[in-house]
Order: C-alpha cells, then structure tokens, then sequence
C-alpha cells in the first residue's frame, strides 16, 4: 500500500462555527483515525487553537481528544509535524515534549518522493499587512511573552479567549475569492519560485479558502489548504501529485 503525506490547516478550536468547537473536535479525531492506516506523515498547518499559551506549568484546558489522538499517531511511527500560526504562536516545546511531535516556527523545504515541498501556515509572507508583521513581532517579543506570563492562568486565558470570542468574525471561514491576483501567498510563492524554481509545491493555510493554482512556470503550485470552521478540508499526496478533499462536506468548493 502506498503511504500518503496529509496537511490540514486552520482548525480554530476554541470558537464555534459551523458545529461546535467540541464537535468541531470530534470531526479531527474521525479524521485522524480515517487517514492512520496509509499515512507516512501528517503536516498540521498552524492555527490548531484560536488561542494557545504555555505556561510554565499550565496549559489552555480542553482539546484533550485531539491531543491524545496526535500523541497516538506518533506514537504509532507516523512522523508529525506542527507548524506556529498566528493565532497559537504562544506555543513553545508542550507539542514535542508531551506529543512528540515537531514544531516549525517557520516555513520548511522538505523533499517528499522526489518532490520538493515549502510549506508553512502563511501569515506575514508576501506584500502588504504591515499592520499585522507588526504586531507579529510585538507578540514574538520575548518580553511580551514574559510579562503575559506573569497574569494567572485564570486572568490571561481568559481575557485572551473573550477577545478570541469578540474578533471571532474576523476568521468565520466566510471569505471570499475575489481573483488569484489579490491573494499575497499566491504573490509570495511566485517570488519565491523565481529564487527558486526546483520547488513543486508551495502548501500554506491561514488563507481559510480552499485554493489550487498552478504557477508561471506552467507546472508548480500554490495550494491552500482551507479551514475547518466550515470547509473540513485538507491536502494528500500520493507521491505523484497533490489533491484537496473535504472531510463530512459534499460541498466543498476549491478555488479558483
């Protein structure tokens, strides 16, 4: 049997949508065990939580299903790999101490059957958004980081979920494909594919919108991964080529 590699993105567990975020939950875990058997790696995109912070001692409740289910797979042999969104960036060693999962803070290259990968959650590439590359690096100052951990968990975990709840329409999954043009990863990956040009497939997420769109070059691709808040969808590759599905969605719709 032929061993696949998968990548799903943008689950935001902690906020409701389309389901519950439990119930949200419940449809990874269906997932992870559907795609076990002929796994030989799982790419796990960045934006897990709508909010996650490490504590020294103290982690965000909840989720234990789906940490328990990653721990499993890895424990089982499948190599796993979590990639820092913008919304879990707090995140430091709990995924690879406790999971034994790797963690990317950055965009990685990686060779898969031949094939050459980059792949990364995808916030702060490309043009524009000045305001957030901002406040990116405020949030990765390590004093910031300090000093949050200074509130109790009961303070800081709770005062980051009410803004996670107030700003929460921001991130809904509702946006919209306007033209390939307009989106800054499409933008990124053609810039990054004239450095270098050897690369096959540019896989990001933060995106929220199911994308496939063949590059310049006539045979690289930009592929966004979508989200779950509404989508369910994600990526497989079966050592010859890259497709999107949907996971418990016939209406999955991939852009352009």
């Amino acid at each position: 049997m032929q061993k696949k590699v998968y990548f799903a993105s943008d689950f935001h567990l902690g906020v409701d949508a389309k389901y519950t975020s439990r119930e949200r939950e419940m449809q990874l875990v269906r997932w992870l065990d559907q795609i076990k058997e002929d796994a030989a790696e799982i790419y796990i995109v960045g934006d897990v939580f709508d909010f996650w912070f490490e504590y020294k001692h103290a982690v965000p409740k909840g989720y234990v299903r789906l940490l328990g289910k990653l721990a499993e797979l890895a424990d089982s042999g499948i190599e796993m790999h979590f990639f820092i969104g913008n919304h879990d960036m707090w995140m430091f060693d709990y995924f690879e101490k406790e999971l034994g999962i790797k963690t990317h803070r950055k965009p990685i290259i990686k060779t898969l059957s031949g094939k050459k990968f980059l792949i990364g959650h995808g916030d702060g590439l490309g043009p524009g958004d000045h305001g957030y590359k901002i406040l990116k690096k405020f949030f990765a100052n390590p004093i910031c980081q300090w000093l949050f951990a200074r509130l109790h968990p009961n303070f800081g975990i709770g005062l980051a979920n009410f803004w996670s709840q107030k700003s929460k329409d921001k991130h809904m999954g509702t946006e919209d494909f306007e033209s390939i043009e307009k989106e800054w990863l499409w933008s990124y990956s053609e810039k990054k594919l004239k450095e270098q040009p050897d690369i096959d497939y540019f896989i990001f997420g933060h995106r929220h919108i199911p994308i496939d769109y063949t590059l310049s070059n006539g045979q690289s691709r930009y592929v966004n991964l979508g989200q779950w808040l509404f989508a369910n969808s994600y990526a497989v590759f079966d050592g010859s080529d890259v497709k999107l599905n949907f996971f418990e969605n016939e209406e999955g719709k991939i852009f352009p």
